[in-house]
């Protein structure tokens, strides 16, 4: 469907009825727009909602895809009051996002760019303001009815016709597009949050998986002193425990310190300071991809905020070539003007003063004069009457136009709009092949996190605590040295961190999957009792 027929069809940016439905979606508070258009995004991105809980969301932030004006503007469905969320050691990742859609300052400030962009389609669609002259005359004019004392004028200006309907079509594109840029810093600030969760989840699980490794060792030291006590165990045996305590506590140190810097990061995608303590989260879900690569590219060009808005752009360009066509046109002025005409004054009498009465006389004293030259004296000698219309004021009414003659500034114009659009069709190709590429990779990436999962989880960690309780029998009988016991105590600290690693990189990539394609793709949900945690059943790190 092209520009034309899709504005012929559903755009409504005219007249009393573009501002009426302007205003009244504006009027709402941008926080409670945030808050609706944040819980929207939840809806779609947790795929664990209730019936109960995604209904209200519906009503509340309806998007309309069809080209028409409310997809540019913010919807006029009332908004409800949403508390701030608490976060603690039992909320869960779309408690977080909440508190991101509610506080989020980025967010507000997309908002508010769509909003100005909405606020701009009546202005451009609008007649220019008229002008109003006013003249006085410091010296009046003297004219046969009298002098000109003050003059007042007023004009309008008219363009072409079309141009103020293309220039509305043009700045309602630009809205869909700020609208689609609101879209894609809601999914880069959903993104960032379930990042930084799961970053900071696995940092929890580091800890707790390193402590229980140290505490692994200092029993191990403990042995290996024992058996040295009773010379069943050579002295480098403790000092090699001692030595591995000493790298985990380390290690445990390192781990620690880093909290810092990952709840700032957190606060900061959650607009609140940085230093503001948060709980380590408990769980991640086990959630598996469950569509296949066509499925989700599919998706990523028909939902996309990004190529949708350079989408939008892509029609503005197209607007903008008509509107250049419309410069071949002039643009026409109309005016009215109303003149102040005083009275005129009475002519006083000249007498002989008056060159053609002085000769009448000379012509009666010469023997030569007549009847009319003795009128003319006569008249010389009285005062004159004033015009029939001495006084009346003066309406003019007034059409002018440019003249549009240098056709070669059109023509440039024309074909600069056309390398515009053809350079905004170009731009949203070359960022569809990006995405797509950027797609592939992280789909390999998920993939690569889901083997490894299966890998530790199933075969790696438990193969690695048996060897330990194997390896230590053997150790206590003598047929294993010290050194033995070590390596299997590395062994299994790093298929445990290496689990935790891959739990993270999973989430975080399928949280990358729905902010590329722009929709939550469908999930497996698993209802194993320990989603997401590894068959040993550790703890998780406390604060």
């Amino acid at each position: 469907m092209s520009v034309r027929e899709q504005r012929n069809r559903s755009w409504t940016w005219r007249g009393d009825h573009a501002t009426r439905e302007d205003k009244r979606s504006c009027r709402r508070a941008r926080r409670l727009l945030c808050v609706v258009v944040g819980l929207s995004g939840l809806a779609l991105v947790s795929g664990c909602h209730s019936a109960r809980s995604a209904a209200p969301v519906e009503r509340l932030y309806t998007t309309h895809d069809n080209g028409s004006a409310a997809d540019a503007a913010p919807s006029p469905a009332p908004a409800p009051v949403v508390d701030t969320p608490t976060l603690d050691e039992t909320s869960a990742l779309e408690e977080y996002l909440a508190y991101a859609a509610l506080n989020n300052a980025g967010l507000e400030a997309a908002f508010d760019r769509w909003k100005a962009a909405v606020e701009r389609v009546v202005q451009v669609g609008t007649l220019p303001d008229p002008r109003f002259n006013y003249r006085y005359f410091i010296r009046e004019v003297e004219t046969r009815v009298g002098p000109q004392k003050q003059a007042f004028g007023l004009s309008q200006v008219f363009p072409w016709f079309g141009k103020l309907e293309l220039r509305a079509d043009a700045a309602a594109a630009a809205a869909k597009a700020q609208r689609q840029q609101f879209e894609v810093k809601k999914l880069a600030v959903f993104y960032e949050v379930k990042d930084a969760y799961y970053e900071y989840y696995f940092l929890g699980r580091a800890i707790a998986v390193v402590q229980e490794n140290v505490d692994l060792v200092e029993y191990l030291e403990s042995v290996a002193r024992a058996r040295y006590k009773t010379a069943a165990a050579s002295h480098p045996d403790v000092i090699r425990a001692q030595v591995e305590l000493g790298k985990l506590e380390d290690r445990l140190l390192a781990l620690r310190d880093l909290r810092g810097p990952m709840v700032a990061r957190l606060n900061a995608a959650l607009n609140r300071s940085p230093h503001e303590n948060l709980p380590f989260p408990t769980t991640v879900a086990d959630e598996q991809l469950a569509a296949d690569d066509s499925v989700v590219l599919a998706l990523m060009v028909n939902s996309n905020p990004e190529l949708r808005a350079l989408a939008s752009l892509v029609d503005k360009a197209a607007v903008e070539i008509e509107l250049a066509k419309k410069e071949y046109f002039p643009d026409f002025t109309l005016g009215f003007d109303y003149t102040d005409v005083g009275q005129p004054p009475r002519a006083n009498p000249q007498g002989f003063a008056n060159p053609a009465a002085l000769r009448s006389g000379s012509r009666i004293v010469g023997g030569m004069g007549d009847l009319i030259d003795a009128y003319a004296i006569g008249r010389s000698f009285r005062s004159g009457d004033r015009p029939n219309d001495a006084g009346q004021d003066v309406w003019m009414v007034s059409l002018s136009m440019n003249l549009p003659i240098w056709h070669g500034k059109y023509a440039a114009g024309e074909r600069e709009a056309r390398a515009r659009e053809r350079a905004a069709r170009n731009t949203r190709r070359q960022r569809e092949n990006d995405i797509a590429a950027k797609l592939q990779r992280t789909l390999y990436e998920y993939r690569d996190a889901e083997r490894k999962i299966v890998l530790y989880r199933e075969t790696l960690i438990p193969k690695a605590k048996e060897s330990i309780g194997s390896t230590e029998t053997a150790f206590r009988a003598g047929n294993a040295t010290f050194l033995d016991l070590v390596d299997a105590e590395r062994s299994l600290l790093d298929f445990e961190l290496s689990y935790e690693r891959a739990l993270a990189n999973r989430g975080s990539r399928l949280a990358e999957l729905d902010r590329l394609v722009g929709t939550t793709l469908p999930r497996l949900q698993k209802t194993n009792d320990e989603a997401g945690r590894a068959p040993a059943g550790s703890d998780a790190a406390g604060d």
